[in-house]
């Protein structure tokens, strides 16, 4: 490249940097933090959608997490083999793997609550109810920029 024209990482806006630092800082500070129940980043949003409503389909929850089903498939898999949650075929099509919470997964609940409280409390640090109401409506505005809103992490 050309003297003082810079390269592709001096063209990159700041916010266009913030935004994967900080979206990789907030996913490592969950991972630590979920790490102390047992789970991984993402493992937590697909409990959140059975402590909600269960029994559901692989399918269903792929489609509500934004993900695609195999994806979906592997962390109810992972989920499985940890004890949180069991597969089964439905009585009434035995085609449909139904997947639901076994105690543990439910026993989860109340910790994992407290994790993304905790979460949140360090995410928004020492900013004001006004700059917190501010900073949720920038994001969520960025968010319908690229495209993406995604799903509602605690929504049914």
């Amino acid at each position: 490249m050309d003297e003082g024209t810079g390269g592709p990482v001096e063209q990159v806006g700041p916010i266009s940097a913030l935004v994967p630092a900080v979206a990789r800082a907030h996913r490592t500070l969950a991972g630590q933090l979920l790490r102390e129940v047992g789970l991984y980043p993402g493992q937590e949003l697909l409990l959140m959608r059975l402590w909600a409503a269960e029994p559901r389909t692989p399918g269903e929850l792929a489609r509500e997490l934004g993900v695609e089903p195999p994806t979906a498939v592997k962390a109810v898999a992972r989920l499985e083999a940890a004890g949180f949650v069991t597969r089964e075929r439905s009585t009434d099509d035995r085609r449909v793997v139904l997947v639901s919470l076994t105690a543990a997964g439910r026993a989860l609940r109340e910790p994992v609550e407290r994790i993304w409280a905790e979460l949140e409390r360090r995410t928004v640090g020492d900013l004001g109810a006004d700059d917190r109401r501010r900073l949720t409506e920038l994001l969520s505005a960025v968010a319908r920029n690229v495209g993406d809103v995604g799903p509602d992490p605690v929504g049914p």
